[in-house]
């Protein structure tokens, strides 16, 4: 088991407390034991847990799988170090995953694995736009331990051995380092509205040029060009590790890029999946559909609003309508094979004006306890 970065003992209200894992207020002293407990304005011990607080016992940060570069051809020269711009002898370690874990005093139910989709990092678990408690703080609530993922070339594992070459549907310019613009066409096809700052007619995303504003600064772009494989098996890694702290298997929480990621990770520690407006579901037949199948892994797959009621001259209808109906005819096979699969329409549901953004909006904690609700129904 690799050695991770730890915090014991700490307790945290809404958001996780960022400063806590800078290392501030409430760490554990050096030789390991939890900090002093703060005393109140009398000088009294505080020892009385707030109402509505969440008591975490561990969190922490730890990367997963990856890999380390052949040395660049020559010597090292400790001397210069740095100061040599062609690092004779120096390698590199890459390719790996990251994550971000927290893990409740009172832990009742399976951990779970998040994995972000694409411009995404962990962030967009963590809170919401308009600033209100992300999906990770709500399913600790409910007991689970969260294990957040930023993957290989995004977020903090963005160490590459070379600049993303994905030309349109990257940030960054082909053959250049220039940052391609595209806030509006994202907008457009994440289904959040027509054009920015509109919003479709009942609409669950948070009103207000401050909400908008935080949302567009989420997006956080490739470092390498996107590698499905790699990315597969880092997160094949990541459910190893997971299973090594806690014993179980995980729930794993995949949305939109993430979702074809998710499809081709090991299964052997994954104990079903969660997939949010995939980008697309596996073919049935196919090797990843006979993993699956072959696992017995239990899979739901949600859906939010402006599908079928969404504009048809945007092009982008067309692709989440092409989306869907894939995800009900891959759910349809694999419950005639044996498996156990199912596709949630939140319109269906009575649940409206979600964008593919579903897990940020403004009832994203009604969606929480629909996703709970299938846990305890589907996983043992």
């Amino acid at each position: 088991m690799k050695h991770k970065f730890r915090w014991t003992a700490m307790i945290a209200s809404g958001v996780l407390a960022l400063s806590l894992l800078a290392g501030c207020g409430g760490s554990p002293a050096n030789d390991g034991t939890p900090a002093a407990v703060p005393e109140g304005p009398q000088g009294e011990v505080a020892n009385e847990i707030p109402d509505g607080a969440l008591v975490i016992a561990e969190q922490g940060m730890f990367s997963s799988g990856g890999t380390v570069t052949e040395p660049v051809a020559g010597d090292y020269d400790a001397t210069t170090n740095w100061l040599d711009a062609a690092r004779p002898g120096n390698t590199a370690h890459v390719g790996h995953a990251n994550v971000l874990y927290q893990i409740p005093a009172e832990s009742t139910g399976l951990p779970m694995v998040f994995l972000h989709g694409y411009g995404q990092s962990r962030m967009g678990w963590m809170t919401t736009p308009d600033g209100r408690e992300g999906w990770d703080t709500m399913f600790l609530r409910r007991g689970h331990s969260v294990f957040l993922v930023d993957q290989p070339g995004r977020g903090e594992a963005g160490a590459a051995t070379e600049m993303t070459m994905d030309g349109m549907l990257d940030t960054w310019a082909e053959d250049s380092k220039e940052y391609k613009p595209g806030d509006q066409a994202w907008y457009t096809h994440f289904r959040i509205g027509r054009v920015a700052p509109e919003r479709y007619e009942g609409s669950q995303f948070p009103e207000g040029d401050e909400a908008q504003n935080q949302f567009f600064r989420q997006m956080t772009p490739n470092t390498t060009s996107f590698d499905q494989a790699a990315c597969a098996a880092a997160l094949g890694e990541v459910m190893a590790d997971v299973k090594a702290m806690t014993g179980q298997k995980s729930i794993f929480v995949t949305h939109s890029q993430g979702g074809a990621v998710g499809w081709d990770v090991p299964v052997e520690n994954i104990a079903a999946i969660v997939a949010i407006e995939p980008g697309g579901t596996p073919q049935p037949g196919s090797e990843q559909y006979q993993r699956l199948l072959e696992a017995n892994i239990p899979i739901v797959v949600y859906f939010g609003d402006y599908i079928d009621n969404g504009p048809e001259d945007i092009q982008s209808t067309g692709f989440w309508k092409m989306v869907r109906d894939g995800a009900l005819a891959f759910v349809e096979q694999y419950n005639a094979d044996g498996g156990s699969a199912t596709v949630v329409d939140l319109p269906k549901e009575g649940i409206t004006g979600n964008s593919h953004f579903l897990f940020q909006e403004l009832n994203n904690d009604v969606i929480a306890d629909h996703v709970e609700a299938w846990i305890q129904a589907n996983v043992n």
